[in-house]
């Protein structure tokens, strides 16, 4: 891990890069000028690729809690800020705006590891009034990215919750969730974990575009059938649906799916906040310029004429005949596939408070 200077990266080209998701760097809300470059005749000398670096993020502390009536959990944990995955749909983005960094390449290549998340995660769950429910990781950003390989914060942190006996769920779209397989297995014996793979295509190229870094759809498909073996509960997240791109795959990711393991299964449709819904335009532009303008008019259909509904029973399924639309296939395809849309009840009951922690010749003695 490394220091590094509060800035959007410079001189990175506004072309498609091999291996990344945005096209660009670009200005972020809080931006008091932007930049544009322009031909002006002369050569410049051709700008270096953009490198990933893995900074520290010192975090005070590490469960986020929420009341959204939209999600079905009230905690959760993210071991790491941007993601190297580099999805251009991801509705994460705009959180590197509040470190003065870009949503777009910086968001991918400019990566924060909370290396007390552990220690954090113990200091929490042993305070006197901590009320066990189920911890949802990598809701922000995937728990199980690149990084993950070196770094193990994900391990240690299920580790934590094993010893605790803490009900937990992931969502991820990377295969490297099998390296762990042996705490999920442990945890899923005691019915506290559940495992939701996050699928957007069967198309190799098309997932190579939409997500560049994430483990191609053949590894998740594998992933999700050796998780389900080992006992697991597993579901598939279609997500995000995009108007034109691959809502047509719906069914046939469902079934695939089913095929490797699957139970349960939910989707949600592409949002666009703050800077994501420029980024997307841009992407657009690049990869499907013929189908841009349709695609971006069906996405402000669903959303009420806007580029975002942040209003709650409507942000993750949209508005209108499409949305409709969507949602009944999505219930007829899953009740062929036997896919249950409600996701298992974990037990909450065999929590256990680790001891809480202690510093010089403070000491405090358990009661039994």
């Amino acid at each position: 891990m490394e220091d590094f200077d509060l800035a959007p990266s410079s001189e990175i080209p506004a072309t498609p890069i091999k291996g990344r998701g945005a096209v660009s760097n670009v200005a972020h809300r809080f931006s008091s000028d932007t930049r544009q470059s322009m031909a002006d005749g002369w050569e410049p000398p051709e700008p270096s690729l953009p490198q990933t670096r893995l900074l520290v993020d010192c975090a005070k502390s590490i469960i986020s809690r929420n009341d959204s009536p939209d999600l079905d959990f009230d905690q959760s944990l993210n071991p790491y800020r941007g993601c190297e995955h580099g999805c251009i749909y991801c509705y994460a983005r705009p959180t590197h705006a509040y470190l003065g960094l870009s949503p777009g390449l910086d968001f991918e290549t400019q990566i924060f590891a909370k290396p007390d998340a552990p220690r954090l995660l113990r200091e929490e769950l042993a305070k006197p009034g901590y009320v066990c429910s189920t911890i949802a990781l990598g809701t922000a950003t995937d728990a199980y990215q690149p990084f993950e390989r070196q770094e193990g914060l994900t391990r240690a942190v299920l580790e934590v919750l094993l010893e605790t006996r803490h009900p937990v769920s992931v969502v991820t779209k990377s295969s490297l969730i099998l390296r762990d397989l042996d705490l999920w297995a442990e945890l899923a014996k005691q019915n506290l974990a559940h495992v939701a793979i996050t699928l957007t295509t069967l198309s190799g190229p098309l997932a190579r575009q939409l997500e560049p870094r994430a483990s191609a759809p053949h590894a998740r498909l594998e992933a999700m059938a050796k998780l389900s073996a080992a006992g697991i509960p597993v579901s598939v997240f279609i997500a995000p649906l995009i108007p034109g791109i691959n809502d047509h795959e719906l069914e046939k990711l469902l079934g695939a799916a089913r095929e490797h393991g699957a139970s349960h299964a939910s989707y949600t449709l592409l949002r666009l906040p703050h800077e994501v819904a420029g980024l997307f335009r841009e992407w657009l532009e690049w990869h499907a310029p013929e189908k841009a303008a349709r695609v971006m008019s069906v996405l402000y259909d669903l959303r009420g004429q806007r580029a975002n509904d942040p209003n709650f029973g409507s942000r993750m399924t949209g508005l209108g005949h499409f949305a409709g639309l969507i949602r009944q296939r999505f219930e007829l395809a899953g009740r062929r596939q036997g896919l249950s849309a409600d996701l298992p009840r974990l037990d909450t009951h065999r929590f256990k408070a680790p001891l809480a922690p202690t510093s010089g010749d403070e000491r405090q003695l358990s009661l039994f």
